[in-house]
C-alpha cells in the first residue's frame, strides 16, 4: 500500500498544473453566446428531429403488420404459477395481437 502511494504522489507532482485563473476562462466570456446557442440548437435541430420521428411513426401506422406465425417452443411462455391478475394466463401488458398465450394467438384479432 505504501508502495502504491508513493507512485501516485509521483504521479501526481509531476502532472502539469494549470493556474486557477486558466481553468475558469471559460466563464469569463460570458454565458449568454452559450445560452443563445442553445437554444437555435433546440429550434434547428431538436424539434424538427422530433417532428421527423411523429412522421415516421404516423406512416408506419398505416401499414397493416401481419403478426409472425405461432410456434409453440418448450422453453417459452412458462407458467409454473397463475400471474396475480386477471384470468391468470396473460401478463400484465399483454398484447392479444403481438403476444400469444402458450396455446397460441387469441382468435378475435
Amino acid at each position: 500500500m505504501a508502495a502504491l502511494a508513493r507512485v501516485s504522489r509521483l504521479l501526481l507532482s509531476a502532472a502539469p498544473r494549470a493556474p486557477v485563473g486558466r481553468l475558469m476562462s471559460a466563464v469569463a466570456h460570458g454565458e449568454a453566446g452559450a445560452a443563445r446557442t442553445w437554444k437555435i440548437l433546440s429550434f434547428v435541430v431538436a424539434l424538427p428531429g422530433v417532428g421527423v420521428c411523429m412522421l415516421n411513426c404516423y406512416l408506419k401506422m398505416q401499414h397493416e403488420h401481419e403478426r409472425e406465425e405461432f410456434v409453440p417452443y418448450a422453453h417459452l411462455r412458462i407458467r409454473t404459477k397463475p400471474f396475480p391478475w386477471g384470468d391468470g394466463n396473460k401478463t400484465l401488458f399483454h398484447n392479444s395481437h403481438a403476444n400469444p398465450l402458450p396455446t397460441g394467438y387469441e382468435e378475435n384479432h
